[in-house]
């Protein structure tokens, strides 16, 4: 957990600043049962990650999200 702000709050911060509005966001979480997921990727992210997460793994994991965030923009 995050001291003072959770994820779907720290993103909602980041939506209302002109900066942050096209930012690609990734939650790493603990709270992956679908509906948990679903209400993430509504609020805007772009993926979510689960934690524990394996450390050898994870950077395929952020550069599959890149690509897709990549291709998209690219289609």
């Amino acid at each position: 957990m995050m001291p003072g702000m959770d994820g779907p709050a720290t993103l909602e911060a980041l939506r209302q600043r002109e900066r942050g509005r096209d930012l690609p966001v990734v939650f790493m979480t603990a709270r992956v049962q679908a509906q948990e997921v679903a209400g993430y990727r509504a609020m805007g992210a772009e993926d979510v990650i689960a934690k524990p997460f394996d450390p050898m793994s994870l950077p395929r994991q952020v550069q599959a999200v890149w690509d897709a965030i990549q291709e998209r923009g690219a289609g």
